[in-house]
């Protein structure tokens, strides 16, 4: 364990009795919330923060589990002591997501009117039911308002919907790798996905559970998609180039070169984890997030609730949530009146550098979480 880490953590469980109503006009009865927690809390139960996951993380952000299962958290770099969020200071929550395959309520739960897992009935949900789900979590904890929500690529999605839906219940929003909406490309690489796992024999219309079979094959190129549009052409090019693994061509369609053995071995890694119906409704989700929908485009008026502080972070090689994407939200914002610090990071990594150890990122973070605290502190 590195200095710094939380050390070993326990997952807990919530149990919800009170039926969730859902964007989609369905209702989800009683349902479980799977969440993680770092720090403490202190007197004025003003020091929370919470973190929202992206597409295949969870609850678990931070910390190592005891025993077999030892992975260290997703955001493990992030949240600590002496981390950017520091668990010295800040009382952090990871919850995970409703229709998620780590702990909540989801596809693979046993539905109490049918006595077998969910399977394709488990509704489809959206950024905003999480959110709602999230603030009868707060409510459960005793938190009326916390003083950060932050998240990453999806995460950063909730971060903001957080700042509409429930403007008085935050005093700042940490958005990281954001857009306003997906692009068509978007999502037409998320219907992609969803395409190779739905075609996989192994599918069964999402009832694959009574089988005794996962869509692996499906799952496998999902995420080979996916994964492809985390990294920058840049990184892809230093990390493989057209390096192959054997000394010359052998004219066949098996795996010849090095990013092609890269990427199969990243989708055998998500299929033999990550459930297949889950992956569906996440993607699906990240495909109606917009907040301007209901304001006919209107992204400034969309925004006009909000009365958090912001930071707000793009990466330059992010081809997917692209700078300019991130700063449509900031001029919104500014054009509202209100507080943001922005940053247009300059590192090769691509989306996914929202999770890695950029000094100059880090430093960013870990100055605001400073302000956070200082204004804690009165």
């Amino acid at each position: 364990m590195r200095p710094g880490s939380v050390g070993t953590v326990t997952p807990q469980t919530m149990r919800f009795e009170e039926p969730l109503e859902l964007a989609s006009g369905a209702r989800l009865g009683g349902y479980e919330l799977r969440y993680e927690t770092y720090g403490t809390l202190n007197e004025a139960r003003d020091n929370a923060v919470l973190v929202c996951h992206a597409l295949n993380a969870s609850h678990h952000v931070a910390g190592r589990y005891s025993g077999e299962n030892d992975e260290v958290g997703w955001w493990d770099n992030m949240v600590g002591p002496g981390r950017p969020v520091d668990t010295r200071r800040f009382f952090v929550i990871g919850v995970n997501n409703l229709g998620s395959c780590f702990g909540s309520t989801g596809p693979m739960s046993i539905n109490p009117h049918s006595g077998r897992p969910y399977g394709a009935s488990f509704p489809v949900v959206t950024v905003e039911d999480w959110v709602d789900a999230q603030v009868r979590l707060a409510d459960r904890l005793g938190i009326a308002r916390f003083a950060a929500v932050m998240g990453g690529s999806l995460g950063a999605m909730q971060a903001l919907s957080w700042t509409i839906r429930y403007p008085e219940r935050l005093a700042h929003c940490v958005a990281i790798a954001i857009a306003p909406r997906l692009s068509a490309q978007n999502i037409a690489f998320n219907d992609v996905a969803r395409a190779a796992i739905r075609s996989d024999p192994d599918f069964h219309g999402g009832d694959y559970y009574s089988k005794g079979v996962v869509p692996k094959a499906g799952l496998r190129v999902a995420r080979m998609i996916g994964h492809i549009t985390y990294l920058s052409d840049d990184v892809m090019a230093e990390k493989f180039g057209r390096s192959l693994r054997t000394k010359d061509y052998a004219f066949g369609y098996g795996v010849e070169f090095e990013v092609e053995s890269y990427l199969r071995h990243q989708g055998d890694k998500f299929s033999e984890y990550f459930d297949a119906n889950t992956y569906l409704l996440i993607t699906r989700a990240l495909d109606y997030f917009d907040p301007a929908r209901e304001t006919g485009g209107d992204l400034m008026q969309a925004l006009a609730p909000a009365r958090a502080r912001f930071l707000l972070v793009s990466f330059t090689t992010d081809w997917r949530f692209a700078p300019a994407r991130t700063r449509e939200i900031v001029e919104a914002l500014v054009v509202n009146g209100r507080d943001v610090a922005y940053a247009a990071i300059d590192a090769p990594h691509g989306h996914d550098a929202f999770l890695l150890d950029d000094p100059r990122y880090h430093r960013l973070v870990t100055a605001y979480f400073d302000n956070i605290a200082r204004e804690l502190a009165g």
